[in-house]
C-alpha cells in the first residue's frame, strides 16, 4: 500500500519506480472517436463531445470549484471537427510548453510524461499516428509515454507502433476506456464494442510488454454487486496493472441528462460513491495501481451531482472509513486466491 493510504496510488508507484516526482503533461492530438462518428450517432450516452482535455489546456475555463453554478451546457454531436495536420503538430509545441510551465511552477514536477489524453487518441491511419506521437515526443525528454484509446482502435499495426517508443522513454502505458465488463450495460451506454473487444485489446497489448490503465464508472443504471463483480474479476484476471474509478456524472446536454430531467436516472451521493469505491478497492488485487477515485467534471458542464465532495474531501472522507473499518485495498481478493 501506499505510505499513510490503504491503497496503491500511482504518485508512490512513480516515486517508487524513478526516485523523483513525475507528472503528466496532457495534451489534445486533434483526434476524433468512432462511437461519434455518422453509423453511431451521439457516441456514449455520457459523453458531451468536449473531449477529456486537462483542465489547464482548456481554453477560459481557468480553475473551477464545485460551487461554480451549472449552465446549460450544449454538447457537442457527431464528428469532432478536423484541423490540419500542420495546426495539429504546432498545437503540441504550445501545449507541452503550457503543461511543462504548469506542472512545474505548481507542483515543482522533476520530471515529466507526455499523456495523449483527450478523445480517441489511436483512431487516425497509421501514418498520421506516427506523425503526431513523433512530434509530441520529440519536445522533451519524457519519462513514459501514455495515450489513452478505446479497445476497437487498437489494431496490430497501432499496437507495433506504441511498441516503437519503448526505446525512447522508461515506459510506455496505453489507458483503454472499459467502463463496464458487462455486455448489456455497454450496449446500454452505447459503447459501441463489448467485453471481448476489450479482452483482446489488453491481451495484445500485455504480448508486447505494454502496460494498461482501464477507466470504469460506478453507479452505472441496472449495476450492483454482480455486475461489480463481474468487472471487478475482468480487471484481475487480465493483470491490468492500473485502474481509473469514476463516479457517474451527468454532463449537461447528453442523452444522460435527458433521462436524469425526466426523472429516469439517479445518481450516487459522496457517501455512496465512497462505499462503490470501497467496495472494488478491497477485490482489486493490492498490485494494481489506482490512478483515479472521483470524477472532476468542471461545474459548468456538471448536471449532477451538484453537492458532491471536491476531490480532497472525497479522499480524506475514503480514507476515513477505510482505515475505521480496518480495512484496504486486496484484502477480499487475498481471501479468495
Amino acid at each position: 500500500m501506499s505510505i499513510g493510504l490503504p491503497w496503491r496510488t500511482y504518485k508512490n508507484y512513480l516515486l517508487d519506480t524513478y526516485s523523483k516526482s513525475v507528472y503528466r503533461i496532457g495534451v489534445d492530438g486533434g483526434f476524433s472517436c468512432p462511437n461519434r462518428e455518422k453509423d453511431r450517432s451521439g457516441g456514449c450516452v455520457f459523453c458531451d463531445g468536449t473531449g477529456a482535455s486537462a483542465t489547464y489546456q482548456r481554453k477560459g475555463e481557468g480553475i473551477w470549484t464545485r460551487s461554480s453554478s451549472f449552465q446549460k451546457h450544449v454538447a457537442h454531436k457527431g464528428p469532432r471537427k478536423q484541423i490540419s495536420l500542420e495546426k495539429r503538430m504546432k498545437s503540441l509545441e504550445t501545449q507541452v510548453e503550457k503543461g511543462k510551465k504548469f506542472l512545474i511552477e505548481r507542483y515543482e514536477a522533476q520530471a515529466l510524461s507526455l499523456y495523449f489524453q483527450a478523445w480517441t487518441s489511436t483512431y487516425a491511419p497509421i501514418d498520421e499516428l506516427k506523425l503526431i506521437f513523433d512530434k509530441g515526443l520529440s519536445l522533451y525528454p519524457f519519462t513514459e509515454f501514455i495515450v489513452s484509446t478505446r479497445p476497437d482502435c487498437l489494431d496490430s499495426d497501432v499496437i507495433d507502433l506504441l511498441n516503437s517508443y519503448k526505446s525512447k522513454v522508461n515506459d510506455v502505458w496505453v489507458e483503454v476506456g472499459l467502463q463496464s465488463g458487462n455486455d448489456k450495460t455497454l450496449e446500454s451506454i452505447n459503447r459501441g464494442h463489448d467485453v471481448n473487444t476489450f479482452i483482446k485489446a489488453v491481451n495484445d497489448l500485455h504480448e508486447k510488454g505494454i502496460k494498461v490503465s482501464t477507466h470504469i464508472i460506478t453507479g452505472l443504471a441496472g449495476e450492483g454487486s454482480d455486475e461489480f463483480d463481474n468487472t471487478i474479476n475482468l480487471i484481475n484476471d487480465l493483470k491490468i496493472e492500473a485502474v481509473k474509478i469514476h463516479n457517474l456524472d451527468i454532463l449537461g446536454g447528453t442523452s444522460l441528462f435527458d433521462e436524469y430531467i425526466r426523472g429516469e436516472l439517479s445518481v450516487a451521493s459522496s457517501q455512496r460513491a465512497i462505499e462503490h469505491c470501497i467496495y472494488f478497492l478491497q477485490r482489486l488485487n493490492p498490485n494494481i495501481i489506482i490512478q483515479r477515485l472521483l470524477c472532476e467534471t468542471p461545474p459548468h458542464r456538471l448536471a449532477a451531482p451538484r453537492n458532491f465532495y471536491d476531490k480532497t474531501k472525497f479522499i480524506q472522507h475514503l480514507q476515513k472509513r477505510m482505515n475505521n473499518l480496518g480495512i484496504e485495498q486486496g484484502d477480499l481478493f487475498n481471501a479468495k486466491q
